[in-house]
């Protein structure tokens, strides 16, 4: 779990994420992204085993918590789930299904866009078209690129070795799954965006870097 200056929504979505009824053993690995508001003293109050805490100095960006949180990880498998209750835990163990019975390494969560699960039209749209890229440049069909709900052996997402500081990671670790010819299994998620005034940072820089990112990862050769 990424978190960056959510005060007033990590404590809700650790108590979420712990709550739900797994079919496996979880541990939990928070990685505070260099806060400037009370996240690191609220984290850093979570009294549970299954919790593991880790802070970076100064704000890095997503893909850089996530990477924090795969070296420390000591699970099988993991799920990246953010701290802004955009996503909702109870649909982990959905992800984990196809997996359990034998038919999926990877799994993404596919989230269904409506008026009152979307931030703005135009977020919609640029979505789709960064999906709509990596299928065109993949030859895949990918229902939602740039979903957090991303699930996979710990294993794998170290060797994928991603790079990207912020949420270009989103790209940068499906490009490099498509490039090695691992196609994610989807299942439908609930999902509901949060506003600008309610703490959304994604912006349309953000998408640009996808572009780039997947140009990119599609012109390298496999390792």
């Amino acid at each position: 779990m990424p978190v960056y200056n959510e005060e007033a929504r990590v404590a809700g979505a650790i108590k979420q994420a712990l709550d739900v009824d797994y079919p496996c053993e979880v541990e939990l690995v928070v990685v505070d992204d260099g806060s400037r508001d009370g996240t690191a003293e609220i984290v850093a109050r979570v009294d549970d085993p299954r919790v593991g805490v880790f802070s970076h100095p100064r704000n890095r960006g997503k893909g850089a918590a996530i990477r924090t949180a795969a070296e420390n990880a000591t699970g099988e498998y993991m799920v990246i789930l953010d701290a802004d209750l955009e996503y909702d835990p109870e649909d982990i163990p959905r992800l984990l299904e196809p997996v359990l019975d034998g038919r999926a390494t990877v799994v993404y969560g596919n989230r269904s866009f409506g008026s009152h699960s979307s931030f703005s039209f135009w977020y919609v749209m640029g979505n789709k078209a960064v999906t709509t890229a990596a299928n065109v440049l993949f030859n895949c069909y990918l229902g939602d690129l740039e979903t957090c709900f991303k699930l996979m052996p710990v294993a794998l997402y170290r060797s994928l070795d991603v790079r990207s500081q912020g949420f270009g990671m989103e790209a940068e670790v499906t490009g490099k799954l498509l490039r090695r010819r691992v196609r994610p299994y989807e299942v439908p998620i609930n999902y509901r965006a949060r506003t600008r005034e309610e703490g959304k940072k994604i912006t349309w820089r953000d998408g640009v870097e996808a572009f780039w990112i997947l140009a990119r990862e599609r012109a390298r050769r496999v390792n």
